[in-house]
């Protein structure tokens, strides 16, 4: 199947005003063939996000959320060195949750207080739930951290192999001319 692709691969052809894209993504480049990785001209490792780039996902991820004012998206980001795209969705997603167990807990307090005939104290409605503040993002960093270490060998060996094979690896190296 491998050699079937790659010898149509070969095959492709682009007129003037037509182009061709073939976009692959892989998180184990070392593990590619050497006939693959040679009809790969263009090789950019994407690394985990820095504070910007993180800040600008954040905004994504959060863009139907209601948050409270003191919610500093900036300041998340900060706290968040090493994160990747996924990692900050289940941050997100964890403070989330805290509004949401806090009406699960009320919800069980009352339950209590009927079953011990005492007063049932007030709840809010499920669509009363309160914005996310920024203790809820401190909580859920406290929960969730980075599924990749810069020290980790995974991220060594891409980091090797992009020295080796990719756009902003050795791997360019300074021809002769011809006309000297």
């Amino acid at each position: 199947m491998k050699n079937e692709f790659m010898v149509n691969w070969d095959g492709l052809r682009t007129k003037d005003k037509e182009r061709v894209l073939v976009l692959a993504a892989t998180n184990r480049p070392f593990d590619l063939d050497e006939a693959v990785i040679r009809r790969l001209p263009r090789r950019l490792m994407v690394n985990v996000p820095d504070a910007p780039n993180r800040k600008k996902i954040l905004r994504v991820i959060l863009a139907k959320e209601e948050l409270a004012p003191n919610v500093d998206v900036e300041a998340i980001a900060n706290m968040t060195e090493g994160y990747s795209g996924s990692d900050l969705k289940n941050l997100c997603v964890t403070a989330a949750h805290c509004p949401i167990r806090e009406i699960l807990e009320k919800e069980k307090e009352k339950a209590s207080a009927v079953a011990e005939n005492r007063p049932t104290p007030a709840l809010r409605s499920s669509a009363d739930i309160r914005p996310l503040n920024m203790d809820d993002f401190k909580y859920a960093h406290e929960q969730v951290c980075a599924s990749v270490s810069s020290e980790s060998s995974n991220m060594n060996e891409l980091l090797q192999w992009n020295d080796l094979y990719g756009e902003g690896g050795s791997r360019k190296k300074t021809s002769l001319s011809y006309f000297m």
